[in-house]
């Protein structure tokens, strides 16, 4: 049943907008199709069946608003966020349109929250940042394991492992310009700078012991605000012993650079030279070959383990793109229960959360 809000997807063109427009086609929605290049965009809308598309770029916020309306539901895969997503989230909090995006770069996600948020509450619309394999797995892992715990858990630690994993040129120019961005975590109650890879945890999947580096996700803003008595969140990203070690180091050298804007701003440039955008991404093939575990354990006070959860699904960028496409649906369809921004468990509740990740492949295993 096509939704009663029209669905725009911004950035249609580039790999993982292609990927989500597919993905709403497939489930019977006919979205609005935008993006830079009037000839790549008219093409794609043709392919997928004569669907209505505009031209907009990602710098132009003014030529955006001339296609989003008050009460649409826009999908921005337009990254990297921190150059390229700022247009979108602005039109959509001012306009009063709900948001969703694939972002997984911490500091623009916080953004999302912190400062477009209250704008986007003030025009009845929600904002829903990182709402892709970044950072949806862990908000539901998250929350699974904490509700077997009990008010007694205060502390949840999540941690996503990967398998044959390919990375789009959107995803590797993300990562090399957050490597020069303050990160932050949730600690002692309350959101504290920590750069990526500060701490090291190791998670048991499927009988083996893992490592994993942390970084900043949105669990550190979504899952405190479902469960308020959590004192500490941890978002861990599985890699090898020297590759976490390696992260460490390398965020700790970079500090210098952070700290000196313009320093910063030729780090940035020479990133974005060295590690292009847009450059594709794995073939149906290598994605068919792709799955995730996502582990989640809830400690009381004391560190002692209350419960677990434990998530398995596809390859992230087909589950981002489902992921997306359920989420926009869901709230074209009148199903989001609140506005601002939002976490996945407080825009939709966790029994419907549950409901969409197993629809877009990812469920618990071993409850």
């Amino acid at each position: 049943m096509e939704p009663s809000a029209r669905i725009l997807v911004f950035g249609a063109t580039g790999y993982t907008g292609e990927l989500t427009a597919r993905s709403l086609v497939r489930q019977g929605v006919r979205p609005v199709l935008v993006a830079r290049s009037a000839e790549r965009v008219t093409a794609l809308a043709t392919e997928l069946g004569g669907l209505e598309h505009a031209v907009a770029d990602a710098g132009d916020a003014t030529a955006l608003a001339g296609v989003v309306r008050a009460g649409d539901v826009l999908i921005s895969t337009v990254g990297p966020f921190l150059r390229y997503g700022e247009a979108a989230v602005q039109v959509a909090a001012e306009k009063g349109a709900h948001y969703l995006d694939s972002t997984g770069e911490g500091p623009f996600l916080r953004s999302v929250f912190e400062r477009w948020g209250p704008v986007a509450d003030a025009n009845g619309a929600a904002l829903l940042s990182a709402f892709g394999f970044d950072f949806v797995p862990g908000s539901l892992a998250g929350a699974l394991a904490v509700e077997k715990a009990g008010a007694a858990a205060t502390r949840v630690d999540v941690g996503y492992f990967v398998r044959n994993f390919g990375t789009s040129g959107g995803t590797r120019a993300s990562v090399a310009g957050m490597m020069l961005e303050q990160g932050f975590a949730f600690r002692d109650g309350a959101l504290r700078p920590e750069r990526a890879g500060r701490r090291v945890e190791r998670f048991e999947v499927g009988g083996r012991t893992l490592t994993a580096a942390s970084v900043p996700g949105a669990e550190h803003l979504a899952l405190p605000a479902a469960y308020p008595q959590l004192r500490d969140v941890g978002s861990f990203l599985g890699v090898p012993p020297a590759l976490a070690r390696g992260m460490a180091l390398a965020t700790l050298a970079s500090t210098p650079v952070r700290s000196v804007r313009p320093l910063k701003s030729l780090a940035l440039a020479a990133a974005g030279r060295l590690v292009k955008g847009s450059t594709g991404g794995p073939s149906a093939q290598q994605r068919a070959n792709a799955s995730v575990s996502i582990v989640a354990v809830a400690r009381a006070a004391d560190g002692s383990v209350l419960a677990t959860s434990t998530l398995e699904g596809p390859d992230p960028y087909d589950y981002t793109a489902d992921m997306l496409a359920w989420g926009a649906i869901a709230a074209a369809s009148g199903r989001l229960l609140s506005t601002g921004g939002l976490g996945p468990v407080g825009a939709f509740g966790l029994d419907a959360l549950v409901e969409g990740c197993a629809a877009a492949g990812l469920k618990e295993v071993g409850a």
